[in-house]
């Protein structure tokens, strides 16, 4: 016993000092008023009302009504001082709490654990990360707005004191009951986290409270059912567990929670709980760490108290204390001022009363702690208690700013930890051949669909191993995600051995990306990691977390984060490679890219009315800004009449959208390479032009449309028979041959020979009678036959290998009907003047169908999100996805108008701004942007100055082509208007 004094004495002398500087953190501001009120209300008090504001019970919002009425008889009885709210609804919980306030003598003071949202206890409210994720995160300031927005929902719902930030260093991964809700294992990084999560909670005028004290981090026991043991020196105790709460009481912190604990070097007798001794709670606590904020206790119903037995004397027991009342004794006069949950109300305010009558307890003792709860009551303004408001509760509870602030703290967490080869950011797609295969009891799903979004990717499932491996022989990069429970953060997170059998296997035969969507301990039960690429570390199974880890995979943001707790033997705490974005674009909130998400959604009422008003049949949407995709939804369905609703990967025939898709791309390369130049004659690229009237005209020129060619030529119409006017049999059959060999429709092939006429025509046409801007779609034909006549191969091959394969534009293609099902592909037209069938799956354009499918114009299938990344390409100067496709001075050149002094807007091949009043954008865009319409209701626009890419995907020729309303209507206009009037910064 005297060399327990005395230890105490040596660190009394280390830290007394500390004690000396901190100041009361429950006085206002006004700190005469707040006396006056707070001596009033004690005077106006009973002894045992007294004695009931040092008491909160626990309230369920969903409670049913008899334990509801005796909640309300034990408040009113006993004049209890508070409520800590658990489980129900957010709308419940505040008609209940302005039910309860109103009966009150005393406004209640009301608490919750709230550590990582409202969402810990309540449905229909948000939940943050855990703590292990934003453990994770170098910036602090994410977490200290994660506080104040914590804060904010606690306060309008009417909570003042959240039991949150949990500052348990979190030593020991077999940890039962912390865990996931400590930022980690390093003192440093924890305190940093817990004081900058306090002030950001108490900015919010939410009182905060600092838990489990001495320290809850190194057990493997919950106290919720036992007394744990922290078998650790004062040494040890002083410099870390206690490390934390020295800094934040230093900063103002308003609460501490007293943890049932058995510390044996801080207490002397053996098995005493931590929370009823009077040498952890008012030695060390109040005196020596000098904190003047309320102390609570730990709930004391939980077994860590409530099942405690004096201990022994000469070898006998003298049991459990005879009643609970005798513990809630015990723990105020250890010190405690709050008593939190305790078994039985009624009996402790007795036994306290009775110690107070006896002298047991003083007044002094008994003012200190009612004044403590009655300061903190005016503190957060119940000495004017308003009711809690119940209009847009819900929304309030859930807001967009919350959502931007939750991908923000993801992107910041991720965190790589192995990167063999640097595979991380995925680059070359065109090189891989990818699966992902799903480990863990949860779903997976979003991250397989948003994997999906970047390359091909399959999913492989199969019930035995052999069976797996056989079906992962195509695939050389596999993706592996650990998938469990997100539902709260004491979920099993452990690899099964089935699981690590498995992932060791797929590793010895492929490049592996292992994705844990848990927290880190998980990866301890690796046994070797040698044959694993790289591992990912996405902490939580929350949908937001699986999309920023395939986000992340692919390079739309860097890596950032750090392990928060080291995973055995591979790796340590403080670990995490950083990376790059190499530019692919990311899917986000508008908000996050200077919009409103209010504003945009404005879109959807025009949308779904082109598609009620039979304008098109359906409809893909989307919008794009600062490298994001922000707004991306579909409309309507493939038909009128149909049942097939239009998803993210069905195809649209892109119509003239071809042009800057395929063509443009492949000529901007061919200009880089010095092949041809914009002031390339056709003379020069086709010598059969040097005897044409167009053998003078440049690339230049005839991609400007400012070339006196024709608009159009119906090329099929001369092949249909004079007097049935259908295919006719001199140019067409059936079934294919040799001679009959260019597919125009699956039962519909036209004669081999025919594929010279069309470039004949062209050549040998009449020039328009003057100089003027025309639009013309055969500069198209002819560059095809140049890009295919250089390349030797045909233009659907060519941009597959330029562009669309390590694009990751794997839903981009001419021809889909040989390659995709029919299911996924729009159809465009029930012809009944050429074809005679519903154009499904093959090019919707007369002259691209008479080319196999595949023209300069005309022929690409595609869906928004891939005609997005081509766009963002084109608006990245030519880079994307960590390649140079082209140089930002070709962009240049071919975003240029070169014309507009003779009243021609047009770019090289791009369409610009209108001059004047009417033209194919709202008037309200940049100079500088560009795009491109096309027959069958397309639009794609990109905006340099303001970053955005703009895709609408429509096939408003079905049935028929007829009149273009949605044109005369302005609908794809009128949706880009209101794009940028959603436009905040």
């Amino acid at each position: 016993m005297r060399h327990f004094v005395l230890s105490f004495l040596s660190f009394f002398t280390v830290i007394f000092a500390f004690g000396q500087i901190s100041s009361n953190p429950l006085l206002h501001e006004d700190v005469e008023g707040q006396q006056k009120w707070v001596d009033s209300v004690y005077n106006s008090l009973t002894l045992k009302e007294k004695v009931g504001q040092l008491y909160m019970i626990m309230i369920f919002s969903n409670q049913d009504k008899k334990t509801k009425n005796a909640n309300i008889k034990l408040i009113q009885d006993h004049k209890l001082g508070g409520v800590i709210y658990s489980l129900g609804g957010p709308v419940k919980q505040a008609k209940l709490n302005n039910e309860l306030q109103a009966m009150s003598k005393v406004p209640l003071l009301v608490g919750m654990d709230a550590e990582w949202g409202l969402g810990m206890r309540l449905d229909s409210t948000y939940s943050f990360p855990w703590n292990m994720t934003l453990g994770a995160i170098k910036d602090n300031n994410l977490i200290k707005q994660t506080g104040k927005y914590i804060g904010e929902h606690c306060k309008r719902l009417g909570v003042h004191f959240n039991f949150a930030p949990v500052t348990d260093i979190n030593t020991n991964p077999k940890n039962p009951i912390i865990g996931n809700r400590s930022f980690g294992e390093d003192r440093d990084n924890v305190t940093a986290k817990a004081l900058v999560l306090m002030e950001g909670m108490q900015d919010a005028g939410v009182l905060a409270n600092a838990k489990h004290f001495p320290g809850h981090g190194d057990t493997d026991q919950d106290s919720h059912k036992t007394l744990p043991s922290v078998s650790f020196s004062e040494k040890r105790i002083d410099s870390i567990e206690l490390y934390p709460y020295k800094k934040l009481i230093k900063e103002g912190l308003s609460s501490v929670m007293v943890a049932h604990l058995n510390v044996p070097s801080l207490e002397a007798r053996s098995g005493y709980p931590s929370s009823l001794s009077k040498h952890i709670v008012t030695d060390i606590l109040k005196e020596r760490l000098g904190f003047k904020g309320l102390i609570f206790t730990d709930a004391l119903n939980m077994k860590g108290v409530a099942d405690y037995i004096e201990p022994a004397i000469d070898g006998n027991t003298s049991g459990k204390f005879a009643t609970s009342g005798e513990i809630d004794l015990a723990a105020f006069k250890a010190g405690n001022d709050v008593l939190l949950i305790s078994e039985d109300v009624p009996a402790g305010i007795s036994k306290i009363s009775e110690a107070y009558e006896k002298g047991e307890i003083t007044e002094e003792r008994l003012a200190h702690s009612v004044k403590k709860v009655l300061q903190a009551k005016y503190k957060v303004g119940l000495n004017n208690y308003k009711p809690i408001g119940l209009y847009n509760l819900h929304e309030d509870l859930n807001r967009i700013e919350d959502d931007v602030l939750y991908e923000d703290l993801i992107e910041n967490a991720i965190t790589i930890v192995k990167n063999k080869n640097d595979l991380l950011p995925i680059r070359q797609l065109e090189t891989k051949t990818m699966a992902y295969v799903k480990l863990g009891d949860d779903s997976g799903f979003t991250f397989f669909n948003e994997l999906k979004k970047y390359t091909k990717v399959h999913a492989i499932e199969a019930e035995k191993l052999d069976e797996l491996m056989n079906k992962l022989q195509p695939y050389n990069t596999v993706v592996i995600g650990l998938h469990r429970s997100n539902e709260s953060p004491w979920k099993p997170h452990k690899f099964t051995d089935k699981e690590l059998v498995w992932l060791h296997e797929i590793a010895r035969t492929h490049a592996v990306i292992l994705d844990v969507f848990v927290k880190p301990y998980a990866l301890s039960d690796l046994k070797t990691i040698e044959n694993i690429e790289s591992i990912v570390v996405s902490y939580q199974n929350s949908e937001i977390a699986q999309q920023k880890s395939a986000q992340l995979i692919f390079g739309a943001f860097a890596a950032k984060g750090t392990l928060p707790v080291s995973t055995g033997e591979f790796f340590k705490q403080g670990h995490g490679i950083n990376n790059f974005s190499i530019k692919r674009l990311g899917y986000s909130s508008p908000e996050r890219v200077g919009m409103n998400s209010l504003k945009l959604s404005k879109i959807d009422s025009v949308a779904q009315m082109a598609v009620d008003s039979m304008m098109t049949p359906g409809i893909q949407l989307l919008v794009a800004r600062r490298g994001k995709v922000i707004y991306n939804k579909n409309f309507g369905k493939h038909t009128y009449k149909g049942k097939e609703k239009v998803a993210f990967d069905d195809v649209y025939d892109v119509a003239s959208l071809t042009k800057i898709l395929a063509t443009l791309p492949v000529l901007m390369q061919m200009v880089e390479q010095g092949i041809v130049s914009l002031n390339s004659k056709l003379s020069e690229i086709l010598p059969e032009y040097k005897k044409s009237n167009k053998k003078d005209i440049t690339i230049k020129q005839m991609l400007s449309h400012y070339a006196r060619l024709r608009p159009w030529e119906p090329f099929y119409y001369k092949t249909l028979d004079s007097v049935t006017k259908r295919p006719s049999s001199k140019y067409y059959r059936k079934v294919k041959s040799d001679k009959f060999n260019i597919e125009v429709t699956k039962d519909l092939f036209l004669r081999s020979d025919y594929k010279d006429s069309i470039p004949e025509i062209i050549k040998d046409s009449e020039l328009l009678d003057r100089l003027r801007y025309r639009y013309s779609d055969f500069p198209y034909y002819i560059l095809k036959k140049f890009i295919e006549k250089h390349y030797d191969k045909g233009l659907d091959e060519i941009v597959q290998n330029h562009f669309y394969e390590s694009l990751g534009a794997n839903y981009t293609l001419y021809n889909p009907y040989h390659k995709i099902s029919n299911k996924k592909i729009v159809p465009t037209e029930i012809d009944d003047y050429y074809r005679y069938e519903e154009v499904h799956g093959f090019v919707h354009d007369m002259g691209a169908a008479m080319q196999n499918g595949v023209g300069g114009h005309a022929g690409v299938f595609s869906n928004a999100n891939d005609v997005a990344k081509i766009m963002q390409m084109y608006l990245q100067k030519g880079f994307y996805g960590g390649k140079r496709y082209l140089k930002p001075e070709t962009i240049d050149m071919f975003n240029t108008c070169y014309f507009c002094e003779k009243d021609n807007r047009r770019g090289v091949g791009f369409d610009k701004p209108q001059l004047g009043e009417e033209g194919p954008t709202c008037g309200c865009i940049s100079m500088t942007s560009f795009g491109h319409s096309g027959f069958t209701g397309t639009y794609a626009w990109a905006d340099p100055e303001e970053e955005i890419i703009y895709v609408f995907l429509a096939n408003r020729t079905y049935p028929k082509a007829g009149k273009n309303i949605l044109l005369k209507k302005n609908i794809r206009t009128d949706i880009q208007r209101l794009i940028y009037e959603a436009i905040e910064e």
